[in-house]
């Protein structure tokens, strides 16, 4: 019988695409029989959930008892070809130009990924995807759909929402994640302005801290100065200026913080606005509203400076300290690197298969096999073993940069396949530094596997 482990090695070493058929020719099995490698993932043999239930676990525990839970949520879309594959449907292309709203036939999911980063709070961190939701869209009824029809297409799609999806993954990671945590740290949840919205922050459970992107108009207000009165108790008090009025006043300094953030440590210039009411958010959430001053980049030494859009936060922690606050949503960036590498490297996306639940299984699956291929590098660089590929010569000689996604699954195969030959490959690593010297070009064709970029 086939196992989960034998197709993680065939996704791992196959160079080609990440099909399950893909799997199977790099496990050598292109000569027997493929339907037990489909039907895998047919039925409740595949648990995908408890694949990523160690995912989390392990996180946890690479992280010390003083160290942030800090975790991330966003959706993006699988691009499929296939007409009837469950779950597919016209989806807006995240990658169309800004002046024409393309169309894609595509699967859309929710990942949620955990941060893992040194004691050093200002450093660099490690996404690792610790849940891959299907989120399908209900199917519209025909034209000549009856109204019971109608109206249960209605119910369907508030129920199938994104947000309320969103909200069930999150409660369910944050009781999982409880469980799992022997010290019962509070969760730090950073989102983007589409999850900023009433139904994730009304029902956000108490363990989870919500740190979001709002609009630059958005209205605010005070806490009232007498909540109770012959009538209904005051929860909202006077409007507070909006974050767009807030970043152009001049009653309110800038603030000095350090944050990691591409590559190194920067200076941000911040504004803080406390103990904030917003009716979006509900009464039990008192907020506290960050402005942050765009950052100054050039093209080129000695180009023009230019300068981003500004960013306006919101937390739902008051009194959560702007340096961790701060850092905590520059890390949110990670999830996109998430997304990058598992769609263009791992090849999520890649099994065009029709069944209900292998349509979801499949990229469960490949996302998992990334996330445990994350954790092994990171515990590769915690113990310090330095067995590694030589770095390309137009490649920067920097230690305290992470080794690629390419780069760690390029050392994974090429530990396999020297195995598998009964060679060293310290060797290899050896003759390669010789071959650089002296200018010379040696086993070409293992350059050309171990060296793969996709």
């Amino acid at each position: 019988m086939l196992k989960a482990k034998e197709l993680a090695y065939g996704l791992l070493t196959g160079v080609g695409r990440a099909t399950i058929t893909g799997m199977l020719i790099a496990m050598g099995k292109q000569f027997v029989d493929w339907t037990c490698a489909y039907s895998l993932f047919w039925g409740v043999r595949m648990k995908t959930e408890e694949l990523f239930a160690v995912a989390s676990k392990v996180c946890l525990e690479q992280l010390t008892p003083t160290q942030m839970v800090v975790i991330h949520m966003d959706d993006t879309i699988l691009r499929k070809s296939g007409k009837k594959i469950y779950g597919t449907g016209w989806k807006r292309d995240p990658l169309g130009p800004a002046f024409q709203t393309n169309l894609i036939w595509a699967q859309r999911f929710i990942q949620v990924s955990m941060s893992i980063h040194d004691t050093s709070f200002h450093s660099q961190s490690r996404s690792i995807p610790i849940d891959f939701h299907h989120c399908p869209s209900v199917q519209k009824p025909s034209i000549k759909a009856s109204e019971e029809e109608i109206a249960f297409f209605k119910e369907k799609k508030k129920i199938q929402n994104l947000s309320k999806q969103g909200l069930e993954r999150i409660t369910e990671l944050s009781n999982r994640i409880n469980k799992q945590d022997e010290h019962k740290r509070q969760i730090h949840l950073s989102v983007d302005g589409s999850y900023t919205n009433s139904t994730i922050l009304k029902g956000l459970p108490q363990a989870v801290t919500l740190i979001g992107r709002v609009r630059k108009d958005a209205r605010l207000n005070y806490i009232p100065e007498n909540e109770k009165t012959k009538g209904r108790n005051i929860v909202y008090g006077l409007n507070a200026p909006t974050p767009e009025e807030v970043r152009k006043s001049d009653d309110i300094p800038w603030q000095e913080v350090n944050a990691w953030a591409a590559g190194k440590i920067h200076k941000f210039n911040v504004k803080i606005v406390k103990s904030l009411k917003w009716r979006t958010a509900g009464k039990g959430h008192l907020l506290q509203l960050v402005v942050i001053r765009p950052l100054g980049y050039t093209n080129k030494n000695g180009g023009k400076i230019l300068y981003r859009r500004p960013a306006y936060l919101i937390c739902t922690d008051n009194n959560l300290q702007i340096e961790k606050l701060l850092q905590a949503y520059l890390w949110r960036w990670e999830i996109e690197v998430n997304f990058r590498d598992e769609k263009t490297i791992n090849g999520c996306g890649d099994a065009q298969v029709r069944n209900e639940v292998a349509s979801a299984k499949v990229p469960q699956f490949v996302v998992a096999i990334h996330a445990f291929l994350q954790l092994a590098s990171h515990i590769n660089d915690k113990l310090k073993l330095n067995a590694a590929l030589p770095k390309a010569k137009w490649e920067k000689r920097n230690e305290n940069k992470r080794p690629s996604t390419n780069n760690v699954l390029n050392l994974f195969r090429g530990h396999v396949w020297f195995e598998q030959q009964g060679r060293s490959f310290s060797d290899f690593v050896q003759k390669q530094w010789y071959s650089a010297n002296l200018q010379i070009v040696h086993n070409n064709t293992m350059d050309a596997m171990f060296y793969a970029r996709k």
